[in-house]
């Protein structure tokens, strides 16, 4: 009976089903029972003022916030943005929700464990899209990028990391896998010819002196931005945030913990003679895929789509039978980081855990077992995936 059971909810279908039904429920939200989420409409008005040269990041009649994207993002939300309402914010939850899912199924992994990636991820991914981010379509150029490295297509690799570069800063930690690459002159070549082709890409549907002006303006939306950060309970789910409130020292620099942080990362990359094994390439996608989120001021909920993939990551590449202890981790991480801020919640808990970030702590936690477990050269890790 658990045979069947089993193999019902691994089925391919099923598992994509599941996927697809949470992602159809968002725009459904939206659409039918709300209104359209503020973000698309951010989204949409930043397509029509890069055509007539106005700001992006200043504050618009037509929505509360700002838009806080590279100006390429105006450019690629033009089919969605040109469609009514309705039908854009159907697509764009759709494409988004497919980037990740595609990401996701190309890994070289068993099915099965890809299963579990997908139903681990699930939660967060609907938080994400509620949301209207474009947290996962970032979660899967990084993984594309990997599995680009790994297939030694660097020219897409190199592809993928530059367009999230520019449409989201910390996109960069795709060059975390530069390593891995055979072909690493070709691939910095590639890299910078993407550079270009993305930087000037908006400027046919605008012109070159307000691409290049934009750009400045996105540097200082962001310096503000970091700065609104520290003060709002719903930004700032990091590390240092975490940090933050817990000791009430809003006045604390991000170098305290991101210092630290990066050393950690590095010792990753001492064990030179793994760079070919393909469990210590998948741990540091996982560790990238935390790093990212844990250490950025700019991380919010819906944001940890990213961290949470990584999770996933981390748990299947765990030997079974499963220790207690990456049980009590896992269970850890889908309570508190996971379902914290939906009504499976108490609501006294779910403010608890806003008001000190501490949705970042069982992610926190992950990261640093499966940092030992890197430098012990993959003590606990599957023997074959």
């Amino acid at each position: 009976m658990k045979s069947k059971l089993f193999q019902f909810l691994l089925d391919k279908r099923f598992v994509a089903l599941c996927w697809f039904a949470v992602t159809l429920a968002v725009p459904f939200k939206h659409v039918f029972l709300t209104s359209i989420h503020n973000n698309y409409l951010i989204f949409k008005h930043t397509f029509y003022h890069t055509i007539l040269q106005q700001s992006l990041y200043s504050h618009c009649p037509y929505h509360y916030d700002t838009n806080h994207y590279g100006p390429i993002f105006g450019f690629l939300f033009a089919p969605f943005a040109l469609l009514p309402d309705q039908i854009g914010c159907l697509l764009w939850v759709c494409c988004i929700s497919l980037s990740l899912f595609l990401a996701i199924y190309h890994l070289p992994i068993d099915w099965k464990y890809k299963a579990i990636i997908y139903y681990m991820t699930m939660n967060e991914m609907f938080t994400s899209l509620i949301s209207m981010q474009t947290n996962a379509l970032i979660a899967a150029l990084i993984i594309a990028s990997f599995i680009a490295i790994r297939k030694e297509k660097d020219g897409w690799a190199a592809c993928f990391i530059a367009l999230g570069f520019f449409i989201k800063l910390y996109s960069v930690v795709g060059l975390c896998f530069f390593f891995f690459s055979r072909h690493k002159l070709k691939f910095i070549g590639y890299l910078i010819g993407w550079s270009v082709v993305f930087f000037v890409l908006p400027m046919p549907i605008s012109s070159p002196s307000f691409i290049i002006q934009s750009y400045g303006d996105w540097y200082q939306s962001l310096v503000a931005k970091n700065m609104e950060n520290a003060i709002s309970s719903y930004q700032d789910i990091s590390v240092i945030g975490m940090m933050r409130r817990i000791s009430g020292n809003r006045d604390l620099s991000n170098l305290i913990v991101l210092i630290p942080a990066i050393i950690i990362f590095a010792l990753q990359y001492v064990k030179i003679k793994l760079y070919n094994d393909f469990r210590y390439q998948l741990a540091l996608l996982a560790s990238t895929l935390l790093f990212v989120v844990l250490f950025s001021s700019g991380s919010e909920s819906p944001t940890y789509i990213i961290a949470m993939t990584g999770v996933a990551i981390w748990f299947v590449l765990q030997e079974s039978p499963y220790r207690k202890y990456v049980i009590a981790l896992l269970v850890f991480a889908l309570v508190l980081t996971s379902f914290s801020p939906t009504d499976l919640m108490p609501k006294v808990c779910r403010i608890f855990v806003r008001e000190y970030s501490l949705k970042a702590l069982p992610c926190l936690c992950v990261w640093l077992v499966l940092v030992y477990q890197i430098i012990r050269a993959g003590k606990g890790f599957k023997k074959k995936l």
